[in-house]
């Protein structure tokens, strides 16, 4: 190499013209090729400038490495190995071949979004989830929006902008990506007035606090932690009553969207969809992607007086679902008509209610199969727990049967790395040495892929 080795490096079209692009050329944009080129001598320059060698030859295919990953969406499908059914960084609750299907013809032509076929004349989009939210609710009315934050922006604006809106202390809580509940009405326009202390908060505290400026009483639930021992808060149907007596409207808040009692699969604590609308709330709010396994929403149910208001409201077109989301909630909701279906086949409720031994059976035959490759050091069932997430349930676990993995030539991590970087792309647990599998929230179509990636991942490094 000459005494300045950056004038070793090929021009861009040089590189170009290498017979190990003549595919490349046909099947990319020169634009792209070049780009693709500079990018591959830039860092060959910052190589060199740290004095570190660089393979003049190997440039073409890192040229050709460089096109490939260009070309790979950055929204790519994951087999969910962590056992975390609502796992908020994976989109949360998958949804029902139905739902994905009416999603998907949605998407690909025109449909009824706002027009009657029956009349011909314009009607509102809300209608086709509207039936089917009051049947699971038991509200007057219903409406969605995009989530469940925009939710309560949208009530409180439209309920409370400008006035007083009394919070518990304790139920100040932070939702994920660091936003937080004070932030989000204060985006609202309404004034927090927040009322007893941490762990303790009185139906007296929240009496003291009315005043000719409340506008509404606001009950949050409580979803990503829970508050033990000494402690108090006030329940729903006496927060009703006061607010009947001063004539301010209470606004529940239940977040996580439970529409069926999941208690008898050991999953007890998250209120019922219906339970804030049966014990007098005038508004209950609640997400589509959590328990209620449908796809990302805020549904507001309760009052027809106050549903109307705030479907009026100028950001009611801001915060409003598209054609694809209202769809798949559809399908979504039209399987609780039968609560017995929506066990068996969402998704969601499917994976929070299979049994430990189906589990179990499924890691055994599983691992059997995993154990015929070369590249495994070992393959275990160890016995551990899995969490809900989204928020939902935090301080119970799920009795888990976990496929546990040594490699012969890597660490855990570096495992878990290959595997994160497969097609379609594999996210575990590394835990204790081990890359441990959790099928509860792998679909039984996804094994043989899952399988495949792990072959591929513990192929000899290269």
């Amino acid at each position: 190499m000459s005494a300045n080795p950056f004038r070793e490096l090929p021009s861009i079209s040089s590189l170009l013209d290498h017979a190990a692009l003549a595919a490349a050329r046909l099947a990319h944009s020169h634009e792209s090729l070049v780009a693709a080129a500079r990018t591959v001598l830039e860092a060959a320059r910052r190589k060199l400038a740290l004095k570190e060698p660089v393979a003049i030859e190997q440039l073409p295919g890192e040229i050709l490495a460089s096109l490939e990953r260009s070309a790979t969406p950055r929204l790519r499908p994951v087999i969910n190995a962590t056992g975390i059914v609502l796992h908020t960084n994976l989109g949360r609750s998958p949804l029902h071949e139905s739902a994905a299907t009416a999603a998907y013809d949605a998407a690909r032509g025109y449909l009824n979004l706002e027009l009657d076929l029956d009349s011909g004349q314009r009607n509102s989009r809300q209608e086709s989830v509207c039936d089917d939210i009051r049947a699971i609710t038991g509200a007057e009315a219903a409406t969605a929006v995009n989530n469940c934050a925009a939710a309560t922006v949208l009530v409180l604006r439209t309920i409370a902008a400008g006035k007083e809106v009394i919070v518990s202390r304790g139920q100040l809580i932070e939702i994920g990506g660091g936003f937080r509940i004070p932030e989000i009405m204060a985006a609202s326009g309404a004034l927090l007035k927040e009322v007893g202390t941490t762990n303790i908060t009185r139906l007296a505290d929240y009496e003291g606090a009315i005043g000719p400026n409340t506008a509404a009483i606001v009950r949050v639930h409580t979803s990503n932690y829970r508050v033990r021992g000494f402690t108090e808060t006030v329940g729903l149907a006496d927060l009703v009553a006061l607010g009947k007596k001063h004539r301010v409207p209470v606004i529940d808040d239940a977040g996580s969207g439970q529409a069926i009692d999941l208690s008898p699969f050991g999953l007890p604590g998250e209120p019922l969809v219906s339970a804030g609308i049966a014990s007098g709330a005038d508004l209950v709010l609640f997400s589509g992607d959590k328990l209620l396994g449908g796809p990302q929403a805020g549904i507001i149910a309760g009052n027809a007086a106050l549903i109307e208001r705030i479907e009026k409201d100028p950001l009611m077109r801001a915060f409003r679902l598209d054609k694809m989301t209202l769809a798949a909630l559809e399908a979504t909701l039209s399987i609780y008509r039968d609560p017995n279906r929506a066990i068996r086949e969402l998704p969601t409720l499917r994976m929070l209610s299979t049994p430990l031994e189906e589990l179990h059976r499924r890691a055994e035959a599983f691992a059997g199969r995993l154990r015929s490759i070369s590249g495994l050091a070992s393959v275990a069932i160890e016995e551990g727990v899995a969490f809900v997430g989204g928020g939902s349930l935090p301080d119970i676990g799920l009795p888990a049967s976990l496929v546990a993995l040594r490699a012969r030539e890597m660490s855990e991590g570096e495992l878990a790395a290959r595997l994160r970087m497969a097609n379609p792309a594999v996210v575990g647990r590394v835990q204790d040495g081990k890359m441990l599998l959790d099928l509860r929230t792998v679909f039984e179509r996804q094994e043989d892929d899952l399988r495949a990636a792990i072959t591929r991942a513990v192929a000899t490094p290269t």
